[in-house]
């Protein structure tokens, strides 16, 4: 994806004087030809080439120009070259078959970016002209559950979001939204006055104060939830119990209230112990029932504009569209006894989070599943005058973790997998790893262990991450912890090559300095890489792609080590293409850094 024009501000000559991207520049310079003979200037657009072994990088514009108005495309593409009048940008500009022009750079054109790149610390990526206010609502667990391998997707997912849109000079939130005031919640009340009925909080005539100490622990919580909702499932009187007692809590019953603190706070600190090792933190922790306070007077507004209407003694709000192939359900926003659900809850939320926060992008981290949920609620929005058209909502859906037997990720026994289970497993494997490839272990044992921590988060993190959101994948252990091929701990073990080079370097004294132009082949392909990466950020952006940023990142380490192969840095005997070069090795390792740190990985300082 490129970065319309607008984006960038204005720029122009051989050297670009403020951070702006290669590829841009080079469509806004065949833009202005194609304008400049008529033709629209959108199929100006500069992408790299198909074909490297001839050339860097392609324009294919006069083949859609020749089918809008009839002309040979060749023509199209000659006439478009003769317009180019600045040509100290190329080394060579040629037409391919029927009319694709293969474009190839000069190299101080090439290196003008690069060395841009090297003395920003934004690596040549700009801030934007119109920043947005987005939320990244993800991890989403309710209220009684300790997190386990199901909650893992959406929580890295989320996280590299919320940082690459931030890192792209946006104004981000990271949103919990935790289900914390439904029936699971009415269901955990019932269930605690089963087994202790002689609580203060279910006697009606207690005028408290309620005990500070919660009566539950989250284990108590995970354990009684599965419990009471299989009992409720059997037994439609206790099913009926619990929807009474979230109607209640809802009514704002003193004693419920209680509770629901009580199991909304011993929820969230364990959470966000859980979290916190994962490298996953929220900047907003709200829940369903933050926005309690917006219900009545919503709902109130729907029923008098007409928007929502009663069915069968509920609340619905019709959402279908003409041109709906399928069948949509209507929204449910009230159960016949005028109790709320998580739909009127996420309906609320949308209204809260553009009155109060100005959102004018909200992205759901959401598995798959939840689709049609997500496209009443957002249609029911749209009905309702609460997300103007220039407000984004978005559905950003993923699929399972798979074990071996192509079935979601489960224990050897069966059972779902604890998150803090998970993350020792992927430390034990690193730990294992390190030691076969005699890696850090004549380290400090505080140190080793850091180590193993975080290349195994990096195994699990990009294991998960250079998987395409959309699809489901495999959990396979022996893969993702490899120092080898496309995996975390092979690029965190590239940027430890390159922190050791360049410390090596100082420790001998030698100093970086201006970029350049290449001398050979690796050294030119590491910098065409490198001037990729503002357009890289863009598309895993649009497309919500944190594989797009893994992709890059392994294609970015390759390029280095064939360029470090050919080029003997330490001990070159030119002074300034020494410098050049570590300089070089300095800019690769800021980049996939950056890149690693959008992925939530660390680096460690050395191996």
């Amino acid at each position: 994806m490129l970065y319309p024009l607008s984006y960038w501000g204005k720029a122009g000559g051989l050297y670009p004087q403020a951070p702006m991207s290669l590829l841009s520049d080079l469509s806004r310079r065949f833009g202005d030809a194609y304008e400049a003979v008529g033709l629209d200037r959108a199929v100006g657009e500069v992408v790299p080439s198909q074909r490297p072994d001839l050339a860097q990088y392609q324009n294919n514009g006069a083949m859609g120009a020749a089918k809008a108005t009839g002309r040979a495309p060749r023509e199209i593409a000659e006439a478009v070259l003769g317009a180019i009048e600045d040509r100290a940008p190329f080394d060579e500009l040629s037409i391919a078959g029927p009319g694709f022009v293969n474009i190839t750079l000069a190299d101080n054109y090439l290196v003008a970016f690069v060395n841009v790149m090297e003395d920003d610390p934004r690596l040549g990526v700009p801030m934007p002209a119109e920043p947005q206010t987005v939320i990244v609502d993800y991890g989403g667990p309710n209220m009684s559950k300790a997190l386990h391998v199901g909650h893992l997707r959406a929580a890295i997912i989320g996280e590299s979001l919320k940082r690459l849109f931030r890192f792209l000079g946006h104004d981000v939130y990271g949103d919990i939204h935790m289900g914390d005031w439904g029936l699971p919640v009415g269901q955990l009340i019932i269930e605690l006055e089963r087994r202790n009925p002689d609580l203060p909080y279910f006697d009606v005539s207690f005028e408290g104060p309620y005990p500070d100490e919660s009566p539950v622990t989250l284990d108590d919580l995970s354990e009684m939830y599965p419990a009471v909702v299989a009992r409720c499932k059997d037994d439609p009187e206790e099913a009926e119990r619990a929807r009474q007692a979230t109607f209640e809590l809802q009514q704002e019953r003193p004693g419920y209230r209680a509770l629901w603190k009580h199991f909304h706070d011993t929820s969230v600190a364990g959470q966000r112990k859980d979290f916190d090792s994962l490298g996953v933190e929220f900047d907003l922790y709200w829940g369903e029932s933050t926005v309690q306070g917006r219900l009545g007077a919503m709902i109130g507004r729907l029923l008098e504009d007409g928007v929502a209407e009663e069915s069968h003694g509920a609340l619905i709000v019709t959402v279908t569209e003409p041109d709906d192939a399928r069948e949509v359900p209507p929204l449910l926003l009230t159960r016949s006894d005028g109790s709320a659900l998580y739909s009127t809850t996420d309906l609320a939320t949308v209204e809260a989070r553009i009155e109060e926060l100005g959102a004018t992008e909200i992205l759901y981290v959401v598995d798959n599943r939840q689709s049609l949920h997500f496209e009443q609620v957002f249609r029911a929005a749209r009905k309702a005058g609460i997300a103007p058209k220039t407000v984004t909502l978005e559905h950003v859906a993923f699929g399972t973790v798979n074990g071996p037997d192509g079935k979601p990720f489960k224990t050897r026994e069966g059972g779902v997998l604890q998150l803090e289970d998970l993350i020792a497993l992927v430390t034990d494997a690193a730990r294992s790893r390190l030691a076969e490839a005699d890696i850090a272990q004549e380290y400090p044992p505080q140190e080793r262990e850091r180590i193993a921590t975080q290349v195994g988060l990096a195994a699990l993190k990009f294991g998960d991450l250079s998987n395409h959101r959309t699809s489901n994948y495999v959990f396979d252990l022996d893969r993702f912890t490899s120092f080898e091929g496309k995996t975390g701990p092979y690029l965190q073990y590239g940027s430890v090559r390159m922190q050791s080079i360049l410390r090596n370097a100082r420790e001998r004294g030698l100093d970086p300095g201006s970029i350049l132009v290449p001398v050979n082949g690796e050294e030119r392909g590491l910098m065409l890489r490198l001037v990729r990466l503002p357009d890289v950020l863009a598309r895993a952006a649009a497309m919500r792609a944190p594989n797009v940023l893994t992709e890059y990142a392994y294609e970015l380490v390759g390029d280095f080590n064939r360029f470090y192969d050919a080029n003997h840095i330490l001990s070159e005997t030119d002074s300034e293409r020494q410098a050049s070069w570590l300089s070089l090795v300095d800019l690769v390792l800021r980049t996939l850094v950056r890149l690693l740190s959008l992925l939530g990985i660390e680096v460690p300082q050395r191996m």
